[in-house]
């Protein structure tokens, strides 16, 4: 997930489409990570919110939210990101390792 948002965030303008590619992306991993049992019940939950927040910044730029704004909450997910990777040590990777 981490991987997935610092994509997103390196980018000169950050699209709607773009975020809802990732947003599936990530609930299409996360399901079959789930699945494959690669990642436990507890992970899938707390990776959600992410793949959730995705859908709510998607919503927001095609409301026409700032890309500044755009970027801070892309910020605020890379830190929850992070405080999920902590508590799920190998989430990331075994999210990205479907691409």
């Amino acid at each position: 997930m981490r991987t997935c948002l610092d994509r997103l965030i390196a980018q000169p303008h950050i699209d709607g489409p773009r975020v809802r590619n990732e947003s599936e992306y990530v609930t299409n991993r996360l399901e079959q990570c789930r699945h494959d049992k690669i990642i436990t019940n507890d992970a899938f939950l707390d990776a959600g919110a992410i793949q959730g927040a995705l859908d709510m910044i998607a919503n927001h730029i095609e409301m026409g939210i700032s890309q500044k704004e755009i970027h801070e909450l892309i910020l605020q997910q890379i830190k929850r990101a992070q405080r999920i990777e902590e508590k799920h040590p190998g989430l990331d990777a075994a999210l990205e390792s479907g691409r």
